[in-house]
């Protein structure tokens, strides 16, 4: 029988329903599909979105060579997603569907940001005990 741990499921849980709803927001916020009501309260789902990445900071649970990792794909994630929302605002405005994707990518930075800066101090904190 095979045992999981427990230890990390707030977590885990917090990151997956934290990307589903910055992709539910960031694609029903925008004209390509207007849902009036997440339109609406688009504020405070974003507010959701920094919560949901502080908690995912705090509770995840990884050391050494995971908080590496974890890092370098939030860095990667969160600069990506900066420079994804400018050029590609440009390039896909034609099609319509170039606010969709700012949107969303706007979304997912609300969710990585606070995650990655809190593990990032954690892992310096962690790194300066002696």
């Amino acid at each position: 029988m095979v045992l999981k741990s427990k230890e990390n499921s707030v977590g885990a849980w917090s990151f997956l329903v934290g990307v589903i709803l910055a992709i539910i927001i960031g694609i029903t916020t925008t004209s390509f599909l207007p849902i009036t009501t997440i339109s609406r309260f688009s504020s405070e789902i974003y507010a959701i979105l920094v919560l949901l990445g502080v908690i995912v900071g705090f509770t995840i649970n990884i050391e050494g060579k995971e908080s590496q990792t974890f890092l370098i794909a939030g860095a990667v994630l969160v600069i990506v997603s900066k420079f994804g929302m400018e050029s590609v605002s440009g390039s896909l405005i034609g099609i319509g569907i170039g606010d969709t994707v700012v949107s969303t990518f706007s979304a997912l930075l609300a969710l990585f940001v606070p995650a990655t800066i809190i593990v990032a101090v954690k892992t310096v904190f962690g790194i300066a005990r002696v």
